[in-house]
Formats: structure tokens, sequence, C-alpha cells
């Protein structure tokens, strides 16, 4: 458990680096930090005996996503599954760095590597739970502040496919969470 915690320890160190803010209850905090809290927060609570690995993937999923902004790499599709592509990247190498400085075994950091890096979604029961945390997470916390900046046209294509990349459980939580009567109308419409 101390290696876990030393590693916990060192994700969350080099989350709260992030100089972008979220405000939540009244407070600003580091962005990437607050975030990984919730998706680790919602893993827990849908799997309470979650594997070590997928704790720590949970935990590292977006560790220094700030060190490459969307804004550099083109608009539209292709710009924005590069740009996923190499934060994925990004965020499995300095998990991986981490993890094996705290003295986890390379079969380890492959298998938080892996998570992180969403292989095998459908496929995997593990990977699947993280994005269902990950996709919890936006609805909870993201979710009512997206939807005032983009169309409505272009929130249900997002809403939709938020909803298809969880599975019955991911889905089934999405609609207990606390929403706007416009936001639960466009999930609805959505579904």
């Amino acid at each position: 458990m101390k290696k876990m915690e030393a590693a916990l320890s060192a994700i969350d160190g080099y989350n709260k680096q992030d100089p972008i803010l979220f405000s939540v209850d009244g407070k600003q905090v580091p962005q990437t930090y607050f975030f990984s809290v919730k998706v680790y927060e919602w893993v827990n609570k849908l799997a309470p005996d979650a594997s070590e690995e997928l704790l720590l993937a949970s935990r590292a999923h977006h560790i220094g996503r700030w060190e490459i902004p969307r804004e550099q790499y083109p608009d539209g599709r292709a710009g924005y599954l590069s740009w996923r592509r190499h934060l994925g990247e990004l965020h499995a190498e300095k998990a991986g760095e981490i993890l094996e400085k705290a003295g986890y075994s390379d079969a380890e950091c492959a298998r938080v590597k892996e998570l992180i890096q969403k292989k095998r979604l459908k496929t995997d029961p593990e990977a699947q739970l993280l994005e269902n945390a990950l996709c919890l997470v936006f609805l909870e916390y993201q979710y009512e502040d997206f939807r005032q900046k983009h169309s409505k046209e272009k929130m249900i294509r997002i809403l939709r496919k938020t909803l298809l990349k969880m599975d019955e459980q991911g889905r089934k939580e999405a609609l207990e969470l606390s929403y706007t009567p416009d936001g639960l109308a466009l999930i609805q419409e959505a579904l």
C-alpha cells in the first residue's frame, strides 16, 4: 500500500501544477487534479474492489493534460482525434515514469498504460469501468457549462457519443445525476 500511496501522491503533485483552474464550491482548484480525484472516486463507487492498476489509471488518466493544448491541433474531427491520441501517449508515459519510480513492475506499469489509453475499451471490463467514470465526471461537473457553449444539435451528438461509450451500469448512474431541467431534457432527447 505504501507503493500506491507514493504513486498517488506523485500523480497528485504533478496534476496540481495545472495552471488551468476549475471553480467548485467557490474555490479555484487545478483542473486536472480535481477531475482525476473525481474519476478515482467514481471508480471506487462503481467497483469497490477495483484493482490497484485500475485505481492508479483512474488517478493518472489525464496527467499533464495542460501540456498539450487543443489549440495546437487543427479544428475538426481529425485534429481532435490526433490531439486525443497524443494526449493518451503523454498520459501513459508520465504515469509509467511515476509508477516505475514508486516500484511498480513492468507488467503493472504496462497495464496502467493500457487502461489510460483505453485499449480494448468494449472488451476489457476495467477499461469500460474507467470510461464510465470519465463520462460520469463529464456529466456531473462539465456538462451543464459545456451545454451553454454549444448548439443543441452539437450537444445531442456529444451526448449520444458519451452515452454510447458507457455500458448499462454507467448509463444507469448517469440518469441518476442531478441536472437542470433543460440539461435533463437534452439528455432524454439524446437517448
